[in-house]
């Protein structure tokens, strides 16, 4: 090493010492992790070069592995519809209510297990990649084990629970990895992560549907196990995280003055509210095709072409999160198209044209808010520790309209079908609650927004 890199070094560390004196975590954030142990009474200086944030090949493969696994894993549950409709027509399970409840218990636990994932992966920094370790056979396991259960309680344990306590397991590690590798440009990252369901949800249903067409659910269930270690498995040694084991002490500590602050109560609120209507859409529009005259392939393509526009609507606000906007603007935005595409579109839809017009604006803006989640947590704190906080608890909040999901639509829908009527009768009340559901979202934030400044600066 030649004396003029030692003295940029050196003086890197002198001023990366000083704003750590103001700021714990800003020697993090330099990219150089100095630490003074003590040797025979001179202090010794050792230099610890950690890789560039938001880019550079290490930064993007952790944000690759991440895409990829959330696409392949985090897909497979959301596409349980098919699944849904396959075991209804078997002897075994026909007419059973209870077939919903695999799904429902796969999805529910990655939402509401969200801050425990969280807390675990917070309180152990040093054991992340580990934690991969133990949730990823648990979750290819439920596949596997659910290929020789005959019962549909053994499918709720495997396929139910197993998956979905593996799957949010590994998910926050992960999380975490790219929390550290990307800084200012966090909300384009995590617009990257949130569109991968967007992007399974074009092709994972239709993969699925084939292999129980042609296998049936066991061998399907084996074969997707397979694929999914196939894709995901070799991913698994580029998951690493940028900070070197003597910062892991200051990751671990969470700071969690934002339950002060107001504004995330206001932000909660409004997450909340719009989860109870958000999943209806997606669950709901192959039927409504269906009863209005269009084909099995007519309503798969409506899913399908919400799923794009779903990818690209969280690409962009997650990119746009990290400029110099409003986050609640942003969040106003997004849940004030989803309301007008909700009560003008699909409530009024006969025909494909106008559904397709509902499945690209509803899955561009409604899928959008999703992705001010990492923004909602800068907005918050300035703390960097606690974005995984925040980011866990928000996602345990939409969760919850996930989880109501059965419970809500069996109020809401109607046996009578009239195309006359809006939402063509039987989906009347679940549009508009839908839609009620968006808006309310959207007037909860205008309200705090158009607030005097001296309340919005509590």
């Amino acid at each position: 090493m030649s004396l003029t890199q030692t003295a940029i070094e050196l003086e890197t560390w002198d001023k990366s010492s000083q704003d750590r004196s103001t700021d714990g975590r800003a020697g993090i954030a330099s990219g150089v992790s100095p630490k003074e142990p003590e040797i025979g009474g001179v202090d010794t200086i050792i230099i610890q070069q950690l890789g560039p944030v938001d880019g550079g090949l290490a930064a993007w493969k952790v944000l690759i592995a991440a895409f990829v696994f959330e696409a392949i894993l985090w897909g497979f549950p959301i596409s349980f519809g098919v699944f849904q409709e396959y075991y209804s027509t078997l002897p075994e399970f026909k007419g059973n209510p209870n077939i919903a409840l695999i799904g429902t218990i796969a999805q529910g636990l990655s939402y509401l297990g969200a801050p425990f994932s969280a807390a675990l992966t917070k309180r152990f920094p040093k054991y992340q990649r580990q934690q991969i370790w133990i949730a990823y056979p648990l979750c290819i396991g439920g596949l596997v084990a659910g290929s020789f259960t005959n019962s549909l309680g053994g499918l709720v344990a495997t396929q139910g629970v197993m998956y979905g306590a593996g799957f949010i397991t590994l998910t926050y590690p992960i999380i975490s990895f790219v929390d550290e590798w990307w800084i200012a440009r966090k909300g384009m990252a995590f617009g990257i992560i949130a569109s991968a369901s967007g992007a399974a949800g074009v092709v994972m249903p239709f993969i699925i549907n084939a292999l129980l067409d042609k296998y049936g659910h066991k061998t399907a269930l084996r074969a997707i196990a397979v694929g999914m270690v196939i894709l995901t498995a070799p991913l698994i040694p580029s998951l690493k995280g940028r900070l070197p084991p003597s910062e892991h002490g200051a990751v671990a500590r969470t700071d969690w003055s934002f339950l002060k602050k107001p504004l995330f109560y206001i932000y909660g609120i409004a997450t909340l509210i719009q989860g109870l209507g958000f999943f209806f859409p997606s669950l709901y529009l192959p039927s409504y095709a269906t009863n209005i005259g269009l084909t099995s392939t007519q309503g798969a393509l409506v899913l399908a072409i919400m799923s794009i526009a779903q990818v690209l609507g969280q690409f962009a606000f997650g990119y746009i999160s990290d400029k110099n906007l409003s986050v609640s603007v942003l969040a106003i935005l997004c849940s004030l198209m989803a309301t007008i595409a909700t009560f003008a579109f699909w409530g009024t839809a006969k025909s494909l044209a106008l559904l397709l017009v509902f499945s690209i604006v509803y899955g561009f803006f409604g899928y959008g808010l999703a992705v001010m989640r990492v923004a909602m947590g800068k907005a918050v704190s300035d703390d960097p520790s606690a974005v995984v906080a925040t980011y866990s608890i928000l996602v345990f909040l939409q969760g919850i309209g996930n989880v109501l999901v059965g419970p809500i639509s069996n109020g809401l829908l109607s046996s009578n079908i009239s195309i006359s009527v809006y939402g063509i009768a039987k989906y009347k009340d679940l549009v508009i609650f839908t839609g009620s559901c968006m808006s309310l979202s959207a007037v909860i934030i205008t309200l705090w927004y158009a607030a005097p400044k001296k309340i919005r600066m509590l």
